[in-house]
């Protein structure tokens, strides 16, 4: 095994490890890891992160229900038409791109190409998310309401992004919960991981009939990342979540420059 690919198990450690510390945004490093250091085709790799992103996620969502933090009324509402979205998005979108687009002055726009740099634009908002981190904090006893309309276009949206991309969305889902749904910031970010969870592997199955899994090679990288996200709930307890996040989200914007200097300069 040469050093980039023992990086890039390394990697599937972080990617738990992020989760566990600060609730989010570890997904969105699978894509990165599973493209540049283990020479995944983009489409593949975006698979394969939904079914590492949704085995980790459950693992944080199985902690919560312990504790009674998920609003699964909530999560129903909005995981509903985003459960849709994520799965037409995986088994008929996706095939039916072309794997060349257009061209322009000569150079080839392909389905990878394009998958890349939406996700390094995914990544560049994500990374403002996680520096801004100005999210209220809303009272815990405040009554939950829901904005039925702008829930279910969130669920779409955010459905979609993520059979795109292969990202769990969180930095999406819970401004929603918080804005539309007035679920205070702790219960939204324990509903958003279940949610996270259920909607990712539900667009994996979206693939299973499209690609072929090399489940030798992605059970054992999941397992290190379930790992991971035990060593980060257990670290969390040491280390300020907040500050990791914001550090960490200047971290995700130099990797989305870095992706798409990689797929349009090198």
């Amino acid at each position: 095994m040469e050093i980039i690919e023992i990086l890039g198990f390394i990697g599937a450690l972080l990617i738990g490890l992020v989760l566990g510390l600060i609730g989010g945004g570890g997904s969105i490093l699978t894509v990165p890891i599973l493209v540049y250091a283990l020479t995944l085709n983009p489409v593949l790799a975006t698979a394969y992160s939904l079914f590492v992103v949704g085995a980790t996620s459950l693992v944080g969502a199985i902690k919560n229900m312990m504790k009674g933090m998920v609003d699964f009324k909530t999560a129903i509402i909005f995981a509903i038409p985003a459960f849709i979205a994520v799965y037409l998005t995986r088994a008929y979108l996706i095939p039916a791109i072309p794997d060349e687009l257009f061209t322009v002055s000569g150079i080839v726009i392909t389905k990878n190409l394009t998958i890349m740099l939406f996700f390094a634009v995914i990544m560049l908002l994500a990374s403002i998310s996680m520096i801004r981190n100005n999210r209220k904090e809303s009272d815990e006893d405040s009554v939950i309401t829901y904005n039925y309309p702008l829930i279910i276009v969130e669920g779409l949206v955010v459905g979609t992004i993520t059979g795109i991309v292969g990202a769990g969305g969180g930095f999406l889902i819970i401004p929603a919960l918080v804005l539309l749904a007035k679920l205070p910031m702790k219960k939204a970010v324990a509903t958003s991981l279940f949610i996270i969870a259920i909607k990712s592997l539900i667009g994996f199955l979206g693939d299973v009939k499209n690609l072929e899994i090399d489940w030798s090679f992605l059970l054992p990288f999941t397992s290190l990342s379930i790992i991971g996200i035990f060593l980060g709930i257990w670290l969390n307890k040491f280390i300020d979540g907040k500050k990791l996040k914001k550090a960490f989200g200047w971290f995700v914007l130099v990797m989305g420059i870095y992706i798409i200097y990689k797929e349009l300069v090198m």
